[in-house]
């Protein structure tokens, strides 16, 4: 059996990622050099050339300031899922402040498509053991499918224990289905392989490697990320930033594009939905 593998984009702006917060206000988002409209339009014309259709999860904030952006993307076929309005985690939040995030970002994304938003991933993989209550406001809330969690240990995300599969999360209002971050194993060592930095520091070779073992030794579909600043290496630099950020963000840009094209021509992929759907 060849599995559907779940490609996604995350759609956020260079100046939005959690590394840079502390230096970069949310409400001055405005005022930075807008290049997530065409970043996104990088990645759609290489999802287009490769006939790939992928999960987009967008922020509500994107969502409101290009709504027409939106469009594009549904119009290519892809599917379109909530990544929080402001870009917050999780587990710097309580309920309720995530329950509002989470609407804020679905009213502007169905604003745009005028069409509902059933998948949700959030802010950096911040659905840890602190902030597992995040399932039952998901479900609540209306919300089939999430992609949040990262099975690995990290100093930012992450629980270690999680199930490397896709798998239900039951919740006293329904059941939402968790497509985890992908991750290789050999024995009891974890090896994160899904995307975002981890693609960009792996030689091709290793992540393409990592890859086809999830799928053929491990016998389950994979879910990769990218987000469209990894495609824009003249992106301009956040002043401020730790050593560690600016590494982790900026590695690497110039050659995503490249090996990007390669991956899609290795694996079979489709949408979030798409893929949850066949293997379960």
């Amino acid at each position: 059996m060849e599995f559907l593998n779940a490609f996604t984009v995350d759609v956020e702006d260079y100046f939005q990622v959690s590394a840079f917060e502390r230096h970069v206000r949310r409400e001055d988002w405005g005022r930075w050099e807008c290049r997530v409209v065409a970043n996104t339009r990088r990645v759609l014309e290489l999802l287009d050339r490769r006939r790939v259709r992928a999960t987009f999860f967008v922020l509500g904030w994107v969502a409101e300031h290009y709504p027409e952006l939106l469009r594009e993307v549904l119009g290519a076929g892809h599917e379109i899922g909530s990544h929080g309005y402001w870009h917050r985690l999780v587990y710097d939040q309580r309920p309720e402040e995530f329950r509002a995030d989470l609407r804020r970002s679905r009213k502007a994304i169905e604003d745009a498509i005028g069409g509902p938003v059933r998948a949700h991933r959030a802010a950096s993989f911040s659905v840890t053991r602190r902030s597992l209550w995040a399932f039952e406001v998901l479900a609540e809330e209306g919300f089939a499918i999430d992609s949040s969690v990262f099975p690995i240990r990290h100093d930012r995300y992450g629980m270690a224990d999680a199930p490397l599969g896709i798998h239900p999360v039951a919740t006293p209002h329904g059941t939402v289905r968790e497509f985890p971050m992908s991750v290789a194993t050999f024995g009891r060592l974890r090896f994160p392989a899904g995307g975002g930095g981890y693609f960009r520091l792996y030689p091709l070779r290793l992540s393409l490697g990592l890859l086809r073992r999830i799928n053929l030794r491990h016998r389950r579909p994979f879910v990769f990320y990218v987000h469209p600043w990894e495609v824009d290496p003249e992106q301009p630099r956040i002043a401020g930033a730790s050593r560690l950020s600016r590494f982790r963000h900026y590695v690497n840009l110039a050659t995503t594009e490249r090996k990007l094209d390669v991956l899609l021509q290795r694996f079979r992929f489709g949408r979030l939905s798409d893929a949850v759907e066949q293997a379960t």
